[in-house]
Order: C-alpha cells, then sequence, then structure tokens
C-alpha cells in the first residue's frame, strides 16, 4: 500500500496523479509496492545545465520524483541537493506547491558553476545520518556531465557503501557522451574489493528528458533497488525485514 493514498495526491498536487499512478505500476513490477524508503533529489547546477533548467527538463524531474516518492514516504516532501562547485542549496519540495518550485529556487541560487559530484553525495550522508533514519534511501542523483574530482566522487560512493543509501545517477544529455564515461565506471565498480555492496545504477534521460516516458523513467529509477535491498539487507546495511519481491508468473 502506498504511503500517501490517491485520494491525498488528488487533493494536493492533481497535476501529479498520472505520474503518481504510474509509478505505482513499477514498485509492484519490481516488488516494492510494501516498502518504505526515503526519497532524496540531487540536482546539477553547473553551467551546462542552463537550457535543462529553462526548459523545465529539471522540473519535470522533480515532479516525477515527488509522484514517486509519494509511494515510499508518507511526509509528502523530498530533500534536495543543488550543487555546482560548491553546495548551492539543500532544502525540500514538497507536494503542497510543486509547480514551479524548481525554477523558484534556482532563480536565488546565483552563479551556476562547474561539477563536484562528491560534495553533493557528502552532503546526501550528512542529512541521512543527522535526520536518525534506519529505513533505506533511494538517491537520484541527475547530472548532465563528468566530475572535477573523480577520485573524490568514487572515494565517497565507496564510503556510502556502508550505509543504507542507493544512488540512481540519472544523465541528461548525448548518450554518447564521454562525459559520462565515469559514471558507467563508478556503476561497475567491483564488489567487495572497491565497495561492500554495488550501491549505484546509472541510466541517459537523453537529451530531451522532459519526453522520456514516465514508465521508463520509473522503471529505471527502481529497477536496481530491490537487488542492492537483497545484498544490503545480507550485509547487515539495511535492517529490519524486507518486501515479499515481485510476483511469480503462472
Amino acid at each position: 500500500m502506498a504511503a500517501i493514498s490517491l485520494r491525498k495526491i488528488e487533493e494536493t498536487a492533481p497535476a501529479l496523479v498520472g505520474p503518481y499512478r504510474t509509478a505505482g505500476i513499477s514498485l509492484r513490477k519490481h516488488g516494492l509496492d510494501d516498502l518504505r524508503a526515503a526519497v532524496y533529489l540531487v540536482i546539477d547546477h553547473s553551467g551546462s545545465m542552463r537550457p535543462y533548467y529553462q526548459d523545465g527538463s529539471v522540473q519535470a524531474l522533480a515532479d516525477r520524483v515527488l509522484g514517486l516518492a509519494a509511494h515510499l514516504d508518507d511526509d509528502g516532501r523530498v530533500p534536495v541537493v543543488f550543487f555546482s562547485t560548491d553546495i548551492d542549496a539543500v532544502t525540500d519540495i514538497a507536494l503542497d506547491g510543486h509547480e514551479g518550485r524548481i525554477e523558484e529556487i534556482a532563480a536565488g541560487l546565483g552563479h551556476m558553476g562547474k561539477t563536484s559530484y562528491h560534495l553533493a553525495m557528502d552532503a546526501v550522508i550528512d542529512h541521512y545520518l543527522d535526520s536518525g533514519a534506519t529505513a533505506p534511501a533511494l538517491v537520484v542523483f541527475q547530472t548532465d556531465g563528468g566530475p572535477i574530482s573523480k577520485p573524490a566522487a568514487e572515494r565517497y560512493l565507496c564510503k556510502a557503501a556502508g550505509l543504507p543509501l542507493f544512488w540512481q545517477f540519472v544523465g541528461f544529455g548525448d548518450p554518447g557522451s564521454r562525459q559520462f564515461e565515469f559514471l558507467r565506471k563508478l556503476d561497475e565498480l567491483a564488489v567487495p574489493a572497491r565497495r561492500a555492496v554495488d550501491n549505484a545504477g546509472f541510466f541517459h534521460a537523453g537529451q530531451d528528458p522532459r519526453r522520456f516516458p514516465d514508465a521508463e523513467l520509473y522503471d529505471h529509477l527502481v529497477g536496481e533497488f530491490p537487488q542492492w535491498l537483497a545484498a544490503a539487507h545480507a550485509a547487515g546495511i539495511v535492517p529490519g525485514r524486507l518486501p515479499a519481491g515481485p510476483p511469480r508468473s503462472s
């Protein structure tokens, strides 16, 4: 059962009814419909991201992440980290008042710098630890290119493998760009030689992310989560009982 009901979505965020329904289908498909988890959104605020703010792609991703989070967490809010050379903002978005929220936040951030993954990762880790949460967390980490410090990003991902955090990287831009080679490397870091469990995934949302279908987006966002949950539970990283898993075909 979803953490927040369809009726509540209809009352507080009617524009998200479609994404909410589609997210529910994907969660059921992957055996996660009874899962409770925190959801984070990390957004690239580097200079090359300007077109994606202007055309609404970042807002569209945030809205769809809210639609997913409503199934997993009952507070109706998603913590958001905006990053470039430094951390530009740590704030949140909510079902109530979500429309135009990303543009509103971004308008007050000022200079769009370079791309420091590790600082954004550190901000998420700090937020999660400070919250006192023990439930697993899905971190949707959006970017349009590689980081200025690859060793630092790799180090932080490996460090975070001992925490109940799964990092789902989402690329905006040309899928064939060499900018994403590092994310492919992060996705394939050795286990257990480099990290306790495989705690990251990566996919492209294309050059026009607004048109990336909801169903495909949600399947990518949660597709690797069950495997991570099982591995992290076996390693003692995620406590408690796990969801029953996807329904078996007859």
